[in-house]
């Protein structure tokens, strides 16, 4: 069956690839595990992701990040690191022919990063670094700035101006939560109409809305049972693109353990928010 485009207005269309962003272009999926674990892991779960998206007819972009940068503990794991990491996601890329996103955290990983990912991910912790978000547009590469979660959404559109001053058009917004007190987040789901303003499209973040940051002492905990309600809301009210971190057993990832999507479960978060 055809998939039912985002009901999210039109946006500058962002092309990526084989994939587009916005335009009313049919909704993109961007998922995949928290952080490279290993190679055998991230391929199986790439190509995996990939054959589902197909079955549904949607356009799909793999996340996985090769550092962690902001993990709760010193202890946590924090992935394999730049090198290694890049050449990990290569082989995604030319496996699968399929686009990918990773988190920068420094300038100096910009341009390493962007000779093969295709998408850099500003984290939502690092959304008003001036120095960061310029590196990563000028590089040329589509930039993805995932909204702070101690920002209102209008605050986001200083940081799309940020990228957008270096001539890189190829900008892509994302919610993730706000913080709600201590350990907790919530989502305001104005802020996805907010940002439409801005005129790039919108992303929403379904699985990092659902964490309770630092909540289990050493690390973050989460609600992975509000996933897919809270990926239907977004997308009732009008995304570009759905944003869920996904592993094959997340009692046993190595990040965000807690608010991983269990990949046994796509297929039936995309039916209930793809309209297939």
């Amino acid at each position: 069956m055809a998939p039912s485009k985002a009901r999210a207005g039109r946006a500058l269309p962002v092309q990526i690839g084989n994939v587009t962003f916005g335009g009313g272009s049919p909704l993109v999926l961007i998922a995949g595990p928290c952080v490279i674990e290993s190679e055998r892991l991230v391929l199986s779960t790439a190509g995996k992701i990939l054959e589902i998206c197909e079955k549904f007819g949607l356009p799909f972009v793999f996340k996985s990040s090769y550092k962690k940068a902001n993990r709760t503990s010193l202890r946590s794991f924090t992935g394999p690191g730049l090198k290694k990491g890049l050449t990990i996601l290569q082989k995604v890329k030319k496996e699968f022919q399929i686009p990918v996103l990773t988190d920068i955290h420094g300038e100096a990983e910009a341009k390493p990063a962007a000779e093969v990912a295709d998408i850099l991910q500003i984290p939502a912790f690092l959304s008003r670094q001036t120095d960061l978000i310029l590196a990563a547009a000028r590089t040329g590469r589509a930039v993805n700035l995932k909204k702070g979660q101690f920002l209102a959404p209008e605050d986001m559109r200083s940081a799309v101006e940020k990228a957008a001053s270096t001539g890189n058009k190829k900008i892509l917004v994302t919610e993730r939560g706000t913080s709600f007190g201590y350990h907790n987040l919530v989502v305001d789901f104005r802020s996805l109409l907010i940002m439409r303003e801005f005129g790039y499209p919108v992303l929403y973040d379904a699985t990092h809305s659902v964490q309770l940051p630092g909540g289990n002492s050493h690390s973050s905990g989460g609600r992975p049972e509000f996933i897919i309600p809270l990926a239907k809301a977004a997308v009732a009210v009008g995304i570009d693109a759905l944003f869920v971190e996904i592993h094959p057993n997340p009692s046993k990832a190595l990040s965000d353990a807690d608010c991983q999507l269990p990949l046994a479960q796509l297929e039936s978060l995309l039916q209930e928010v793809a309209g297939v």
